[in-house]
């Protein structure tokens, strides 16, 4: 079986952040090795958007004490019902927003970590 090389680096070029992470740790889980440079792969798949990150994914770590509170903030930001952000808080740790801008990804980890949520840029 040969492989489509171009196939696959068109389909790495259209796979959001998530889905590449999710690529690498079954390869590593599959082959039983470790990604060394995780940076070099995705600079090589996505050109000069290593060298400066301009989006960000908001990850909800831990939610804290003041659970009802991180909730109010998740729905607020989100736009979630109260049940979808509620089952958000409660599967934490879990990215809320993806793909957003520098300035709105840290507006919203002050707000999360204000009500005492622990929150993650990636």
């Amino acid at each position: 079986m040969a492989l489509d090389t171009q196939k696959i680096i068109d389909d790495l070029k259209e796979a959001s952040i998530l889905e590449l992470n999710d690529l690498v740790k079954a390869i590593e889980e599959e082959f039983d090795v470790k990604a060394a440079a995780p940076v070099a792969a995705a600079g090589a798949a996505g050109g000069d958007a290593a060298a400066e990150k301009d989006s960000f994914d908001v990850e909800l770590t831990e939610a804290g004490q003041e659970k009802v509170k991180v909730i109010k903030e998740v729905r607020g930001i989100t736009g979630l019902g109260l049940k979808d952000s509620k089952d958000l808080v409660d599967g934490a740790p879990k990215v809320i927003k993806e793909g957003v801008a520098k300035a709105d990804a840290d507006e919203m980890k002050t707000k999360l970590e204000a009500v005492g949520a622990t929150v993650t840029l990636k």
